[in-house]
Parts: C-alpha cells; structure tokens; sequence
C-alpha cells in the first residue's frame, strides 16, 4: 500500500494562510499521482486537489480554485497544501493518498493515513 502521513494542520484565522505537507512511506512521489481530500465529522470525504503522474498537471476543485495550491518538492520527496484565503468551511481534516494510476480519477484513491486537522476560526 502507497502510504502517506500528513502534518502542519493546526488553528487559523479566516482570511489567513496554511501550508501543510505530506510525506510518503517508502516511495517516490514524481512516480505516482497524488490528491489531497478533506473530511468533516459525518460528512464524506471530498476531493480538494489532485496531481496527475502522466503529464504532472493539478486540477482544483471548484470551491479551493484560486485559493488553494499543490506544489511538489521532489528533492524533500514531500507534497504540500498551499491554503489561502482560508474560510471557516475549510475546516476540516485533510488527508493526501496516493495512487499507482496515472490519470486517475477521484475514486482511484483508497489508502489513507491519520490526516491533519484544519480549524479556521477567529
């Protein structure tokens, strides 16, 4: 299994900024495609951000564009959640996972670890 471990949630203003990464276990991350998801208590997991292997394009979903970005730091092998503009619905735990698909889609992602959790409140 493609394991991952999260960190660097914590409390944030609304309108403020976090950045929080994720490390893989055992693996290179320019090989696979990664996705960062996010989950509030009783609600499903929902996608945020997703890396594409085959051509290392990243598409958003509609309610982080232009607010959140995911850079990829190939020489620390660690990926990241750039979170501006922060908003108190953004509050939730997020996960990252990866998959051994190229051009995946949403459900190709299956494998998670403990997540960081996200508080944005004044």
């Amino acid at each position: 299994q493609l394991q991952m471990t999260e960190s660097g949630g914590g409390l944030v203003q609304p309108g403020g900024s976090l950045k929080i990464s994720c490390t893989p276990s055992g693996f290179k991350l320019g090989l696979y495609s990664i996705a960062w998801f996010r989950q509030a208590p009783g609600k499903e997991r929902e996608g945020v951000a997703l890396f594409r292997g085959t051509d290392a394009t990243i598409s958003y979903k509609d309610y982080v564009k232009g607010r959140f970005t995911m850079p990829l730091d190939n020489a620390k092998n660690t990926v990241y959640l750039q979170m501006d503009s922060l908003k108190p619905e953004d509050s939730d735990v997020y996960y990252c996972s990866a998959s051994r698909f190229l051009q995946p889609i949403w459900a190709d992602f299956d494998t998670w670890g403990q997540g960081t959790q996200v508080t944005v409140s004044s």
